[in-house]
Formats: structure tokens, sequence, C-alpha cells
């Protein structure tokens, strides 16, 4: 079923959001491709590919909590989109997480339950890591 349709997940296995949205997809009966992109660092081309997939920049998926963006200077009003791009390939941890991949967009599913929006199929039902039951019905 994967190769009908695929999808990848780029996760961070220490993020409650990031596994919650794995749990997610594979409760929806898809084995996702997971790269986690601390082991296997973000490429300049890759970054640019999926922040044009989302139509975003990189200021929407630079992660503050827990990374040294402020450090770097990457929260400043003239930072540039290349400094950030830059800093990101050196510092995989300055991307926020978990980014999905599917024939039907590419997204940061944050919060997790915006990975239902990617889905052909979603599961029947789904508890997060906390606790809280995910509402399936209604649109994403």
């Amino acid at each position: 079923m994967t190769q009908d349709f695929p999808i990848t997940i780029y996760h961070n296995p220490d993020c409650g959001t990031s596994r919650n949205v794995v749990a997610m997809v594979a409760a929806a009966g898809y084995t996702p491709r997971i790269v986690e992109y601390l082991k296997t660092p973000w490429t300049l081309l890759l970054l640019k590919e999926l922040l044009a997939a989302m139509d975003a920049t990189p200021q929407a998926i630079l992660r503050e909590k827990g990374t040294p963006a402020r450090e770097l200077a990457l929260l400043d009003a003239d930072v540039t989109e290349e400094t950030i791009l830059r800093e990101m390939v050196a510092h995989p941890i300055l991307v926020n997480r978990p980014i999905v991949v599917t024939p039907k967009g590419v997204k940061l599913c944050r919060p997790s339950e915006a990975v239902l929006a990617l889905l052909e199929r979603r599961p029947e039902s789904f508890t997060k890591e906390d606790g809280e039951v995910v509402r399936l019905s209604g649109s994403f």
C-alpha cells in the first residue's frame, strides 16, 4: 500500500508531536518512510524543495524552543532566508517537525492532527500519547 500512496515523515523521535504523527499514520494503515533528520541531516536542496512544496519560508519552519536560533541571531528581523537555511543545514534541530510528504501535499504537521489532511484514509480512532482523543470527523 505504501507504494500506491508513499508517505515520508521527517521525524525527531524525541518530539511528542512527531511521535504522534508517526503513530497516527500507522493507525491509518500506512507504513511511512521515516527520516530521522538528526541522523540524516538536511541538505540545502531538500530544504528548498520542501519549502517550495509547502509554499513556505524558512522562518515558517524555524524552531525556536530548545534550539540555538536566538544565539545564532536567526530571530532578528533582518536575517536572510539563505542564512536561516545555511544554519538549518549546520544545525538540523533548527527545523521544526514533523514535516510530512504525501501525494496530497507537504506540510509541517503541528498540531499532529494536521497530518490527516495529507492522508487518503484516516484511522478509525486515535489517542495521543498524552491521552487526548483526536476528533476524526469533520474537515482538517
